[in-house]
C-alpha cells in the first residue's frame, strides 16, 4: 500500500506542475482579483480532490476490511525517506495552490490561508481514509511531514515573501531493486517511485536571495541532501539488517535555480518553473554512517 501511495503522490505532482506549466504559458497574472479566475480554480481544485479521494477509495481502500479509526507507527520504517516524500508533496501541492491563487490576484493572506495549505489538506485527508482501514492506519508521522512542508512554504512566505529554500529531488538506479523488484520496482521509471534507495531529497538555498545586492550569480544554489541505502525492507527486520546493514547518507552539493535563469521565452519559463523540482546533477560531498566521507564527481 505505501508504494501505491508513493505513486500516487508523484501522479499528484506531475498533473499540478503541468498545470501550472499551462497557466505560465496561456495566461498572465491579474493584478486585482479576478472573480471567474478564482471560482474556475476553486471549483477544478474541488473536482480534482474530491475525485481523487473517491478514486483511492474505490480502488485501493475497497480492497480491505474497515475498522475503527486507529493510528499506526511507521515512523521507523525506510529510514524515514517517505516522511520526506510526504514532505516534498505538501511543499509542492501546497505551493503551486498558493501560485493558482496569485494567477488570479487573491490577497497574500488567503493565497497562505487557501492555497498554501492545500497541500496538507489533501495528505490528511488520505491518512484519515488510512485510519479507516484495516490493514494499515494513520500515520501520525505522515501528517507531521506534511505539516512540515507545509510548515516550509508559509513559513518562508511570512518570513522573506519569497521561497528562498526550495525542496528538489533526484534518483539513480540502485542494485536493490533487482532484488525486490515487486517492491522496489521493475523498471526505471517505478524505481524512481518505490525504491528509497536510490532516491536522494534535497533542500537547497539560493545563495543570492540571501543577500541580493551582491555580483554572485543568481541562479547558483548550495544544496543539502538527505538519503539512504541497504533497504529491501521497509523496517528494520533481521532479515535487512544482516544482508545489507541499512545505513544514512548525507549530501552537500551545488544546484541551479533555473526559474532565475534570464529568457525572453515564455516557453522556456515555463520548463524552467515545471523542472525546477529535479536536483541538477553536480560535484558532491557524501557522509553516512557506514562507509564516512565519500566525495562524487557527478552525483544525481
Amino acid at each position: 500500500m505505501k508504494s501505491k501511495k508513493i505513486i500516487f503522490r508523484f501522479i499528484l505532482l506531475f498533473s499540478t506542475f503541468s498545470l501550472c506549466a499551462q497557466n505560465a504559458s496561456f495566461y498572465k497574472k491579474s493584478d486585482t482579483l479576478n472573480t471567474k479566475r478564482r471560482n474556475a480554480i476553486i471549483i477544478t481544485e474541488s473536482v480534482m480532490t474530491g475525485g481523487a479521494l473517491i478514486a483511492l477509495n474505490q480502488l485501493w481502500y475497497k480492497e480491505y476490511p474497515r475498522s475503527g479509526f486507529h493510528l499506526k507507527n511507521d515512523n521507523n520504517d525506510w529510514k524515514q525517506m517517505d516522511k520526506v516524500g510526504h514532505m516534498m508533496t505538501s511543499y509542492y501541492v501546497g505551493k503551486i495552490g498558493m501560485e493558482a491563487l496569485d494567477w488570479a490576484g487573491v490577497s497574500k493572506k488567503n493565497q497562505l490561508i487557501y492555497g498554501a495549505t492545500s497541500g496538507f489538506a489533501f495528505l490528511t485527508a488520505v491518512e484519515i481514509l488510512d485510519g479507516f482501514s484495516e490493514e494499515w492506519g494513520a500515520s501520525p508521522g505522515d501528517i507531521l511531514a506534511n505539516a512540515t512542508g507545509t510548515g516550509l512554504l508559509v513559513g518562508q512566505e511570512l518570513l522573506w515573501g519569497e521561497q528562498r529554500i526550495t525542496v528538489k529531488y533526484s534518483f539513480h538506479q540502485t542494485e536493490f531493486a533487482k532484488q525486490r523488484p515487486n517492491t522496489l520496482g521493475e523498471n526505471y521509471l517505478q524505481q524512481a517511485l518505490k525504491d528509497y534507495n536510490g532516491q536522494t531529497y534535497w533542500l537547497s538555498a539560493n545563495i543570492w536571495s540571501f543577500n541580493k545586492k551582491s555580483t554572485f550569480p543568481k541562479w547558483l544554489n548550495v544544496a543539502f541532501g538527505y538519503g539512504a541505502e541497504g533497504m529491501l525492507f521497509g523496517n528494520s527486520n533481521a532479515a535487512n539488517t544482516t544482508l545489507h546493514n541499512p545505513y544514512r547518507q548525507f549530501y552537500l552539493s551545488l544546484d541551479l535555480d533555473l526559474t532565475k535563469i534570464k529568457t525572453n521565452s515564455e516557453f522556456l519559463k515555463s520548463v524552467f518553473s515545471v523542472v525546477n523540482f529535479i536536483k541538477i546533477p553536480a560535484p558532491t560531498i557524501e557522509i553516512n554512517t557506514k562507509k564516512g566521507i565519500k566525495f562524487h564527481y557527478l552525483y544525481f
